[in-house]
């Protein structure tokens, strides 16, 4: 019993003290107001009111109180004290569940005590300090919070009940807060000397737990990096987490140097989430920070590059990163730049569109140069899949080969898609390929209808191609936007962007490549609604393309190649694909199947159906430690 208790049972004119200050089983239930059935009664059926002997009445021998007597005279004595000292940090280390840290997660028992006063900014997930007697400090994450008994009492009570709903305040002090704290690292040294390691050591009991203030060793325990690439700010609960340093705020950055790896941006990212959850928002500001001017990467010849970015937009938003944000104001410009987060519009950006049969591209979100250009058919000859129309079977893909070979070995890199359909309908071939035992006419015929499906005006339009753009499609610091909002139908967008993204990835890829601008240049190469180009499936041709990327996903690292994916529906991104992927960006998903394919920790996919727009969720293993962050509150660029 503490003393507050004891002043609780004092008369101190509140109506609550005197009560409490006699009998609880008596007085407490017949403070009047409710006649009998709240008054304490005795078995012959007088209350105490009524002078019947009610308890704690006094005894008929007793002497009489003298007239100036005041019942405060038998209350506890009031004394102003002091207490030496002040209170410091959130609560102490307990005991009393036990006392443990293993290296089985499951088998770790790491629990703090709250005081009553700091119980209300509590929050799951909230990180924390216990210093180590020697300076060392363990820094762990809330991962459970709890109300339990203060005594061995049942409060399950009618007398209990009834007390608390006479109460105007629920009283704090009659439970224990007890925090389950997970460990995550130990943090020692100090300054840029600081450094972690994992847990291996368990704390003194009654070491005084403390919320992480530093943000030096908010970073160090968490393994953020200082420099990087800026994705957000650290929050809990939504709400950004605070220091004493200026700014308040702790920055999360992705490594993006070579010192201890390579950059996370060859190694792949994706950004997950739904319709008005941000991510074409988010996306922006992580692109624009890749492009900014001081960005570059070590080339295997020593030279130093910028990295050049692709990215292929089914809404026509990016290239509006051409153009300021006009709701950008000065103070919020400061602030990026004490933070060292690179915002305006981009110049080097261009809108590179697809030039197709009936199509007009209207291109009026942004001010962005323009460059038209076409799918040549000769890009069929390396990736038969263009032209495959739908599925085609494992019989049947062997034969298009075939055709295509002999196509462009009579025609070379002029023939046309026109002609190859009028060549298909030459009758000797059909009969020479299939009395030689090469394609059987009902394969050939098969094939040449898959052929015919393919859209109309695809290829070969009044543009320049793409194979010729080389220089244009990819530079040094350059934004290249491909838009396929105007495009009429999903399969044309789909021709599009495969065959840009796979002349890409072949240069990048090749020992002899066609580009040497291409191979030579650091590139990210990214892709709006990744689902519908890189799903798993089971015709051909979607297992070949399949192939190709996660080739690429898998050399990226060695070539300077980096894929940036976005997506509201992750299930559907071949497992190949995703599993080399390793920084996830995820917002708000409601589909609990997309919610569990991104393979982020259970404490955080709870969350993830209930993230404002904005909020998020990073998993990046070799980064650092699983955490929730807050994005910019506005884009750095343009975003209507």
């Amino acid at each position: 019993m503490t003393l507050e208790d004891f002043t609780e049972f004092t008369g101190d004119g509140d109506g609550d003290g005197g009560a409490r200050g006699e009998a609880d089983g008596a007085v407490e239930a017949g403070d009047g107001g409710d006649g009998g059935a709240d008054s304490a009664i005795d078995p012959g059926g007088e209350s105490a009111a009524d002078g019947g002997g009610a308890a704690g009445a006094a005894p008929p021998d007793a002497p009489e109180p003298d007239a100036g007597d005041d019942r405060e005279d038998d209350a506890f004595a009031d004394y102003e004290a002091t207490p030496a000292g002040s209170d410091s940090g959130l609560g102490v280390v307990s005991v009393s569940q036990g006392l443990r840290v293993a290296e089985e997660e499951d088998e770790t028992s790491l629990k703090a005590f709250v005081t009553t006063g700091n119980r209300e900014s509590v929050r799951l997930g909230k990180y924390l300090l216990i210093p180590y007697p020697d300076g060392e400090r363990l820094f762990c994450r809330i991962t459970g919070l709890e109300y339990a008994q203060e005594f061995q009492s049942d409060d399950a009570t009618e007398i209990h009940a009834r007390r608390q709903m006479r109460r105007d305040e629920f009283a704090e002090r009659d439970y224990k807060f007890v925090a389950d704290l997970e460990p995550m690292s130990v943090v020692y040294g100090e300054g840029e000397g600081m450094k972690r390691r994992m847990t291996d050591r368990v704390p003194k009991p009654g070491a005084v737990v403390e919320e992480a203030a530093d943000d030096a060793e908010i970073k160090t325990g968490l393994k953020i990096p200082d420099d990087g690439v800026f994705l957000g700010h650290l929050s809990v609960g939504g709400e950004k987490v605070r220091t004493a340093a200026e700014p308040p705020t702790v920055d999360y950055r992705v490594k993006d140097d070579y010192a201890d790896g390579d950059p996370l941006a060859f190694r792949h990212t994706l950004v997950a989430g739904g319709t008005g959850s941000g991510k074409t928002h988010a996306s922006k500001n992580v692109l624009r920070q890749y492009l900014d001017s001081d960005r570059t990467y070590p080339m295997g010849d020593g030279r130093e590059s910028r990295m050049a970015v692709v990215q292929f937009d089914p809404q026509d938003e990016y290239a509006q990163m051409h153009d300021d944000n006009p709701d950008l104001d000065d103070a919020f410009a400061r602030r990026l730049e004490r933070e060292g987060i690179a915002h305006g519009g981009h110049d080097d950006t261009v809108a590179l569109v697809p030039r197709v049969a009936n199509a007009t591209y209207p291109g009026e979100g942004h001010r962005a140069e323009r460059v038209e250009f076409t799918i040549p058919f000769s890009l069929a000859d390396d990736m038969p899949w263009l032209v495959a129309g739908s599925g085609l079977n494992d019989n049947q893909y062997p034969a298009l080969l075939t055709l295509l070979n002999r196509f462009f070995d009579s025609y070379g890199d002029s023939g046309t898609y026109s002609q190859f359909l009028s060549y298909l309908d030459d009758p000797a071939l059909k009969e020479e390929l299939h009395e030689g035992g090469r394609v059987h006419e009902a394969t050939f015929d098969a094939v040449k209808r898959r052929v015919r499906g393919v859209p109309s005006g695809v290829f070969d339009q009044d543009a320049k191609p793409i194979t010729e753009l080389d220089h244009t499609l990819v530079r040094p610091g350059g934004l290249s936007v491909v838009p396929t909002y105007h495009l009429p139908t999903s399969r044309q967008k789909e021709i599009v962007v495969l065959a840009v993204a796979g002349l890409l990835i072949d240069d990048k890829l090749s020992n002899d490549p066609e580009s040497d601008r291409i191979k030579e240049t650091p590139l990210l190469v990214g892709m709006d609604e990744a689902h519908n180009f890189l799903a798993d499936a089971d015709n051909v041709q979607a297992q070949k393309v399949v192939q190709k990327f996660t080739e690429a996903a898998k050399q990226g690292r060695k070539e300077r190649l980096g894929l940036f994916l976005i997506t509201q529906d992750p299930q559907d991104v071949a497992e190949s694909v995703f599993k080399q992927v390793n920084t996830k960006i995820v917002l708000n998903l409601g589909d609990e199947d997309a919610i569990s394919s991104v393979n982020i920790p259970t404490n955080l996919a709870g969350k993830v159906p209930y993230m404002e727009k904005g909020q998020m969720v990073v998993y990046s293993p070799d980064n650092s430690e699983p955490v929730e962050l807050i994005g910019l509150s506005e884009c750095v660029t343009r975003h209507d």
